[in-house]
């Protein structure tokens, strides 16, 4: 058997073990289970599941709302200060959501600055609205970090046709409401949904937020299961019904991408007719406005409340500039070392694929990249339940000090998150090589290896390194499965920022939180430029 075909059998089997075992956990049942859940289920599970699905109600209806409303309003409408809002709407993606959190609860707690001013201005003594620690807080922050999933798709769906069709309306005799709700957004429907997916799958993979807000979810649940119950079957038992509703949103998402065919076909020629309608006076200003409060609200804000921590702590120095430097060196290590595992294992993948392209090569390739939709609390249970039963079997075998004393089981976790996001870019750069160049070079002589680095990677390059700065930023802001399976010494910006910002040490969690922003700024900037001409197209055919 070819040593290539082995590699990648053992890679498939490394990144969809964790998913198994947790899945094993249920043959472990004994007595002593059936107690564990009878309390579970008399105390906290029904408040998991409610919470768990009413924050993924809020954030549903606040991500469709935002999203679906910017892309309208800058693919469909042409208004001052259009084309910059086309690329700032993305902003919010570089800002980790744990973030947003950190820096609305200091500006809008009881003794937050706002409150006390406003108090001080109208002698009024209570608090002037609700804890922003709660489950409608952790909607609204996570709204604001996530429309941009829906957003891009939706826009991406609108500039295909919805200008040309909505001409065609308008000259039916159509109004203006008729045409944006009758034929515009029906056909963005698909694309609405697939980016509603992705923010349902960030919602119930988040634990930053809900832990610092302190909102029982199922991801925080699970963490608590395991590290303060110290019971890690239930643990894992209730991180199967976190996969249960990550299942139900991937066949949403297949479906709604299944129907993504029929309204991406972008149209052979474009006329002068279906440039985006231009607004004047209060239509404008308000198209403006309703585009420009998402970017402010979920980026702006933050970073100026972040900056202005920040500031504060280094005129009263305590911020700990040398720890930093640790932090952010451990920070780009670990995302150094994931990315180029990473897209090392998704060049196997889809150059296996390509040689190939058998059914049981797209299950498996298929498999590998389901880990980015299960949260990182889920993986971290499947790696370390079978460690805890190997110490068991055989205690002196070291497995343990391996995984959990070294950086293995963090990169072994990384890899089953985020291999997905290398696969994506890896096989997006195969579309763009046609299998006739495959072809031509088998004629002249070239063996499949030969074929790889003399043809494949030289075009694959843009693409894998694209691969490599997605990874590499989604590792740094990684959170629940950096803390608890680093090892001692090994603290990252990520970490540091949460647990400084959990002992209200705000001004010391600015520091690697912006960092974190800066970080992530790369791609965001990277994606826009990509999306630009989304924007552009329709006001210049």
């Amino acid at each position: 058997m070819p040593l290539t075909t082995v590699l990648r059998g053992f890679t498939v089997w490394l990144l969809i073990t964790p998913v198994l075992m947790v899945l094993a956990a249920w043959f472990q049942w004994d007595s002593s289970s059936a107690v564990v859940w009878q309390g579970l289920l008399e105390t906290v599970l029904p408040e998991y599941t409610l919470t768990s699905l009413l924050l993924c109600l809020l954030v549903a209806i606040g991500v469709v709302s935002i999203g679906t409303v910017a892309a309208a309003a800058v693919t469909l409408f042409d208004f001052p200060g259009r084309k910059s809002l086309g690329w700032l709407l993305l902003l919010p993606l570089a800002m980790p959501a744990y973030v947003v959190a950190y820096a609305y609860t200091d500006f809008l707690q009881y003794s937050g600055p706002l409150q006390n001013w406003l108090r001080l201005q109208t002698g009024w003594q209570g608090a002037l609205w609700p804890d922003v620690r709660s489950t409608w807080g952790a909607a609204v922050v996570l709204s604001l970090s996530l429309y941009p999933y829906v957003y891009l798709l939706c826009r991406s769906a609108l500039a295909e046709h919805a200008p040309q069709l909505m001409e065609a309306a308008r000259l039916l005799g159509a109004h203006l409401t008729r045409r944006i709700f009758s034929v515009a957004l029906p056909l963005a429907r698909p694309a609405i949904v697939a980016g509603l997916a992705l923010a349902m799958m960030e919602t119930l993979a988040d634990f930053g937020v809900s832990s610092y807000f302190g909102v029982q979810t199922f991801s925080t649940g699970i963490y608590k299961a395991w590290l303060v119950m110290d019971n890690r079957v239930a643990a894992a038992q209730l991180s199967t019904f976190l996969l249960l509703m990550v299942a139900l949103v991937l066949w949403l998402e297949y479906r709604s991408q299944s129907r993504l065919r029929f309204v991406t076909r972008r149209s052979a020629s474009r006329t002068n007719e279906s440039q985006a309608l231009r607004l004047h006076g209060w239509h404008a200003m308000l198209a403006f406005v309703l585009c420009v409060l998402p970017v402010l609200l979920g980026f702006v804000i933050p970073l100026l409340i972040m900056g202005h921590a920040l500031w504060m702590g280094n005129q009263q120095q305590v911020l700990p500039w040398k720890a930093f430097m640790g932090w952010f060196w451990n920070s780009l290590q670990l995302g150094g070392m994931s990315a180029l595992l990473a897209v090392g294992l998704a060049l196997l993948l889809a150059h296996g694929l390509r040689t190939r392209p058998t059914w049981w090569r797209r299950f498996s390739t298929q498999l590998a990249g389901l880990g980015y939709a299960i949260p990182g609390v889920v993986i971290v249970v499947g790696l370390l339940l079978p460690l805890a039963w190997l110490q068991q079997r055989w205690p002196d075998s070291g497995v343990g000090y391996w995984l959990t004393a070294t950086l293995l089981g963090l990169l072994w976790a990384y890899l089953v998150r985020f291999i997905a996001v290398a696969l994506q870019s890896i096989q997006s750069g195969y579309t763009r090589i046609s299998r006739s160049t495959d072809e031509s070079a088998r004629m002249l002589g070239s063996s499949g290896h030969d074929v790889f680095w003399r043809v494949h990677w030289p075009l694959l390059r843009p693409a894998a390194a694209s691969a490599l700065l997605l990874v590499w930023v989604d590792v740094m802001k990684e959170l629940p499965a950096t803390l608890v399976l680093r090892p001692f010494n090994t603290d990252t910006l990520a970490v540091m920022a949460y647990q400084l910002a959990r002992d209200e040490r705000l001004g010391e969690a600015a520091l690697p939180s912006l960092a974190l922003v800066a970080a992530g700024l790369l791609p965001v900037l990277l994606m826009a430029r990509a999306q630009k001409k989304s924007i552009e197209e329709p006001s210049q055919t």
